[in-house]
């Protein structure tokens, strides 16, 4: 067997291991021993053809994740991309959907406003979903509660802004400064964050999060192709995934 023939058979067998024990037993006992025989004799001659099948099977491994994780997006399009009750930034009829979520105090969030902010301000086909994720503690939820209640004023944006831009925590002192600042009414806002409803949403949005798989802030999905991605991007990050989108619409 030549060099390039063993390379073949052990990149194909990398690629093959889910399916591996029911080929073992397809084999007699024989065909096996000729097989684990080819395979030292490949090795001992060329160790690098290991470190080749294992990259193999990682790249095989990532394209069955990522198809997985498309089928999930798929099955929940719905609830990601068109649900009346989310906040909606941007074109709100734009073709291509970019979904965010995010923690009002995650510094990476914080990162990665101002690039969404150009974006947006770029690009005027882009649809921005923003799906509250108050995953870093009680203070998140209360922020997350206030912004859900601001919406109810048509403040959401003007808050949200805010509390990106902000440094520190938001307290509720804070909170109502930056609310007040945005437009909104305190009392009213106030009294609407103790509705049950917004918490719904909040738990709604984390029932989704965990489906999808999603562990940290910010997180983001975009139509067409599905995919997702964790994490903060750049500018040029994010146009590359809007025309990435377009192109498989």
């Amino acid at each position: 067997m030549t060099t390039t023939s063993r390379r073949r058979l052990i990149l194909g067998l990398a690629l093959a291991l889910p399916g591996l024990p029911a080929l073992a037993q397809a084999l007699t006992e024989a065909q096996r021993a000729e097989v684990v025989e080819v395979l030292r004799r490949a090795l001992r001659e060329d160790p690098s053809i290991l470190r080749e099948a294992m990259i193999a099977l990682q790249q095989s491994e990532a394209t069955a994740a990522a198809d997985r994780q498309r089928a999930v997006i798929l099955a929940h399009a719905d609830a990601l991309f068109r649900d009346a009750a989310d906040p909606v930034l941007g074109n709100t009829s734009g073709d291509v959907t970019i979904v965010e979520f995010f923690d009002a105090r995650c510094g990476y969030c914080k990162q990665m406003h101002p690039a969404i902010t150009a974006l947006l301000a770029k690009d005027r086909g882009v649809r921005l979903v923003l799906k509250d994720l108050p995953i870093l503690g009680p203070s998140s939820v209360v922020a997350s509660r206030a912004l859900l209640a601001a919406q109810r004023q048509g403040r959401y944006a003007a808050l949200h802004d805010a509390l990106m831009r902000l440094n520190g925590e938001p307290s509720e002192a804070v909170l109502r400064v930056q609310a007040e600042h945005a437009g909104a009414d305190w009392a009213r806002l106030r009294r609407d964050m103790d509705d049950p409803s917004i918490q719904r949403r909040i738990a709604a949005n984390v029932a989704l999060a965990q489906t999808l798989g999603i562990e940290g802030t910010p997180a983001l999905v975009i139509s067409g192709t599905h995919a997702l991605v964790p994490g903060a991007v750049d500018l040029a990050a994010l146009e590359r995934l809007v025309a990435e989108s377009r192109a498989a619409s």
